[in-house]
């Protein structure tokens, strides 16, 4: 891991992976979004609003899985000082924002015909757009420490306590009375179809790759900008 901490090799290494990623995210999640709408087949409870499915579940799993990098890499600048981890944590909080969102809109389209309005304060909807909040803030605190030059460990001290909400998310639906449905994917069982299955987990593997190759991309920003900014310093410096 610490081998790629020197920005120099981490750029190589992002410049190579990044077109990758993003080709054949889009490729794969294109794929499995047009097979849930036009050739998966009606499903025997839910009927054809199970198609939405396909992205659903994705987008809210990476919502998740976003923040749970932003604490991981949180813990990394505290602890060990990875000197790229602030900026990984920072790159994954845009794209993880935007899956989030979707989700939640995702989440209410299908809601308004399989429980009749388009929001309930329910325990998973509420602690998801906890999430979603979560993000916005994070970016907003980013934005404010960079702006003001405050050190970056406030940032990361935030996205370690945000993660508080991570499981409070996946356990919502089995501590409270919920309407959401129970979890049909777990460790090592599935209540789901074949036919609905495997396609489903090559969304999630589509949408990852799509999700990493943005990260990355986001990072290389990042980094270009920082250059950037030192670069001119010095040439102000030597003036």
């Amino acid at each position: 891991m610490h081998g790629f901490a020197n920005p120099t090799r981490f750029l190589r290494l992002a410049r190579l992976l990044t077109g990758p990623l993003l080709l054949v995210g889009l490729s794969v999640a294109g794929g499995a979004m047009a097979y849930g709408l036009f050739a998966a087949p009606a499903e025997r409870l839910q009927g054809e609003t199970v198609r939405i499915l396909f992205i659903h579940v994705p987008t809210a799993w990476l919502g998740m899985g976003g923040w749970t990098a932003i604490a991981v890499a949180s813990l990394a600048e505290l602890v060990w000082r990875h000197p790229l981890a602030g900026i990984a944590a920072r790159a994954v909080a845009v794209p993880g924002a935007v899956f989030t969102a979707i989700c939640l809109l995702t989440g209410s389209i299908w809601g308004r015909p399989a429980w009749g309005t388009w929001w309930v304060w329910d325990g998973r909807l509420t602690s998801m757009l906890v999430l979603l909040f979560l993000y916005l803030a994070y970016i907003a605190l980013g934005s404010a420490v960079e702006r003001e030059g405050a050190s970056s460990r406030i940032l990361a001290i935030f996205g370690l306590v945000g993660a508080v909400n991570i499981p409070i998310i996946h356990y919502s639906v089995l501590w409270w009375n919920s309407l959401h449905q129970a979890p049909s994917i777990t460790i090592g069982k599935s209540a789901m179809a074949p036919e609905f299955l495997w396609p489903l987990l090559i969304a999630l593997a589509g949408f990852s790759l799509l999700f990493g190759g943005v990260v990355l991309a986001r990072m290389r920003m990042i980094l270009a900008d920082a250059q950037a900014e030192a670069r001119l310093r010095r040439m102000a410096e030597e003036a």
